[in-house]
């Protein structure tokens, strides 16, 4: 039977072709795991231990092969960044320039570990130059972090393609994690943590190496809070910066500083007010908060003058060179300083908070959230660790020495002999290894011995040398057994240390200023609002618009005001530009209009439903002008009501506030502002009858339905109002003219709140209204 031959359109086996099938979801949830915990221990979060990324460690192991130590030559950075992604760092050359830039900058990190030259950016915001027109080198701080590299101190890793090794992480006992902070996103986590003053990163360390026991309270009296590189002021209580390095997370206030070297007066100084002739003056920032570009800040101070948000500050000028300079004009020389000081720093980044998330991975690599104290346990303990990997290599390295001395002194000692069988035998090497008991390798360095070594002064040496290695070895080993000479030796390791960086080094003196803001001047929004008299005018239809001054609106309640076709005239208030109005809905919802932000009055004025998310069915019954504890009558058409003050009837967003509670079918129709001397409360219902009661009976609250004014069998409430009972019942009459009528005999229907009433005085308007 022949062969049939094979289908060329037939589709192979999938089991040919390596095709695994799994449902995928599974493969989707294992794919992206992998990458979250890529990303997190290798590229967002640093190792406590060094406080490194790998990019960052990887870009100084290269520099350190390069051989760019301070003392040397800058080298191109092209050339760093080339050899660290050919080498060591598989991704883009961009984010790892971008790295090296940070790592450069001194207003970026608190003690730079590159030295650049050339434009590595400013503090305006502006990038570096790219990378072929920059160089750099690093620094002693950088040598400081990767000391001990070369003792046998940390493991070796192999490189991504193996071709090359990295350390596993910096040895040196320089805090870099706190010192100079960390900030980076992972997936499901992100760490924040600012730099801090060396000096008290190993005050706090010493005392946690000493005392395992230390309170966080005896840390925080030498470790006082960020230190950083911008300086500028922690302005947040003692208290809430010691719980936020409690618990590892948290958040301060950081502030820029005013602050003038030329002012004549030393307190003039410190308050950076700079006095001119005729009395005026101008007031300096000098530090501006981390990582705020001077150029944003400086835009959002000309935005706020021009948006009329601070019209107590003239102008404002950049005067920068390398030291920040930014001059504030005021408006006039009676503006108080410290309140355009105040104003400046709510209405710009010239006050921001800075996070605190001390994320960090471990030295088992795993990530968590550590207090200052869980932090520097696990740092003072590595840094035991590295001291006691130093010694053991440096105690192999003094027995490989000793065994050569050892043999070399043997060779001194039998000069003669040895002379004569390296002279006469054919294989030296075994000879001398049998009658001297010599190690191979002994042998082949008296082998390898040059004829100039055999003086008798290099036989002193030689004993001399080996007399300081056995002293040093006992000194060693004695270290290695003692856990109080470990904590001794790290001590004064850390002296040597902070005497670099101590507060009277121009490196290490601190920057930043801790202390509480002073509660003495508050912003106030409204001081910033130019006092104008003005006049709201409310349409039917929901139009509104403000005019200038206090507008008479006529008999007919409509001014010299136009309207569109159909609308008229609904509400008209007067009041100031620096007043809130409250518009008041039938649905129960208060909504807050600023004065000073109404359109104005030359055309129809715009929807307030722009401006405010009022319900398309609602309908705004109320306009009511806020003032400082004034009270207000609400009133639904269930007969119920109650007290409210404006002050927390103000809404802070677009869509309002809910004070009254109403159920379906049921709307708010009294909203009536009562004058202090006001005594009593009367209410008429839909069925005509009169109930008056003593005001006190109403309870004054903030939301809810209220209480029962009044008990209806059918219909609800019409109307209600508030009136001094001493001056009688007063109504509008109807007609022309705004003739009222007052009735004072009116104790006849003064009864308790809740009851249903009889029929009001002769004469009440048949509307029901007063």
């Amino acid at each position: 039977m022949a062969d049939i031959p094979e289908d060329p359109n037939a589709v192979p086996d999938d089991s040919e072709q390596g095709i695994i099938r799994e449902p995928f979801e599974s493969a989707l949830s294992e794919r992206y795991l992998v990458y979250a915990l890529s990303t997190i221990t290798a590229r967002s979060l640093p190792d406590l231990r060094d406080g490194l990324k790998p990019v960052h460690r990887r870009l100084l192991w290269t520099m350190r092969q390069l051989k760019l130590s301070p003392d040397n030559a800058f080298k191109k950075s092209a050339r760093v960044v080339g050899d660290v992604i050919g080498k060591y760092h598989p991704h883009g050359d961009v984010a790892v320039y971008d790295a090296m830039v940070r790592l450069a900058q001194p207003f970026t990190l608190r003690y730079p570990l590159v030295e650049g030259q050339g434009n590595f950016g400013n503090i305006d915001g502006d990038n570096a130059a790219a990378y072929r027109y920059t160089e750099a080198r690093l620094t002693k701080t950088a040598m400081h972090l990767m000391s001990g590299l070369d003792e046998g101190t940390v493991d070796f890793i192999p490189t991504y393609n193996g071709e090359e090794e990295e350390p596993e992480l910096m040895p040196g006992m320089f805090p870099n994690l706190l010192a100079n902070g960390a900030s980076g996103i992972a997936v499901g986590m992100a760490t924040s943590i600012p730099s801090h003053n060396v000096s008290e990163v190993l005050d706090a360390a010493e005392l946690v190496l000493f005392n395992k026991d230390v309170t966080h309270e005896e840390l925080m009296e030498v470790f006082h809070g960020p230190d950083f590189a911008t300086g500028g002021l922690v302005v947040d209580s003692a208290e809430a910066i010691s719980k936020a390095y409690e618990t590892g997370r948290g958040s301060f206030r950081v502030r820029g500083r005013f602050y003038s070297a030329e002012a004549e007066d030393e307190a003039d100084q410190l308050a950076g007010i700079e006095r001119q002739k005729g009395g005026g003056y101008q007031l300096v920032i000098s530090e501006i908060p981390y990582q705020v570009p001077k150029g944003k800040l400086i835009e959002q101070i000309a935005q706020a003058i021009s948006d009329k948000k601070l019209p107590i500050l003239e102008d404002v000028r950049d005067e920068s060179d390398e030291q920040v300079r930014i001059v504030l004009v005021p408006r006039s020389r009676n503006v108080d300083p410290e309140l355009l000081k105040e104003s400046v720093y709510k209405l710009t980044d010239l006050e921001t908070r800075f996070g605190l998330n001390l994320n960090v991975l471990d030295h088992t690599r795993t990530p968590m959230v550590m207090g200052l104290k869980e932090l520097l346990t696990n740092w003072t303990v590595h840094q035991i660790e590295i001291l006691q990997r130093r010694t053991q290599h440096r105690l192999a390295k003094i027995a490989d020495r000793l065994e050569l001395l050892e043999g070399y002194i043997i060779a001194f000692l039998n000069l003669d002999r040895v002379i004569e069988i390296i002279r006469y035998e054919d294989e030296p090497k075994a000879v001398l290894m049998a009658e001297f008991s010599l190690t191979d390798r002994q042998t082949e360095a008296i082998l390898n011995m040059r004829l100039r070594s055999l003086r008798k002064l290099e036989e002193m040496q030689l004993r001399t040398e080996k007399d300081a290695l056995l002293k040093e070895k006992d000194e060693l080993e004695k270290l290695l057994e003692s856990p109080a000479r470990q904590k001794t030796r790290i001590k004064k390791d850390m002296a040597a240390l902070r005497k670099e960086y101590g507060p009277e080094t121009a490196l290490g003196a601190r920057r930043t200023t801790i202390a509480e803001a002073d509660s003495s001047v508050e912003f106030n929004p409204d001081a910033m609002i130019e006092k104008e008299p003005v006049t709201v005018v409310l349409s039917q239809k929901g139009w509104v618009r403000g005019a200038k001054g206090h507008v008479d609106m006529g008999a007919d309640g409509c001014g010299d005001f136009k309207y569109k076709e159909g609308d008229g005239p609904a509400f008209a208030v007067h009041c100031q530009t620096t007043d809130k109005i409250l518009l008041a809905c039938d649905d129960g919802r208060f909504f807050t209009l600023g004065a000073d932000k109404l359109p104005g009055a030359r055309g129809f004025g715009e929807p307030v439903r722009n401006t405010l998310d009022i319900d398309a069915s609602a309908t705004i019954i109320a306009v009511v002008v806020h003032a400082k504890d004034k009270q207000v009558l609400l009133a639904s058409t269930l007969g119920k009501g109650f007290v409210a003050v404006t002050d927390e009837l103000l809404a802070e967003t677009r869509k309002g506030r809910q004070v009254v509670n109403l159920k379906a079918g049921l709307k708010l129709t009294v909203v009536q502002p009562i004058a202090p001397e006001h005594d009593h409360v009367a209410v008429v219902g839909e069925n005509r009858k009169l109930v008056v009661f003593a005001l006190e009976e109403m309870p004054v609250m903030t939301r809810g339905q209220g209480v029962t004014l009044q008990r209806y069998r059918d219909g609800g409430l019409s109307d209600a109002t508030t009136f001094t009972l001493g001056e009688g019942l007063s109504w509008t009459m109807g007609g022309k003219g705004d003739r009222t009528r007052t009735e004072s005999e009116i104790g006849m229907w003064k009864v308790a709140r809740g009851a249903a009433g009889r029929l009001p005085p002769q004469g009440f308007p048949k509307d029901n209204r007063f």
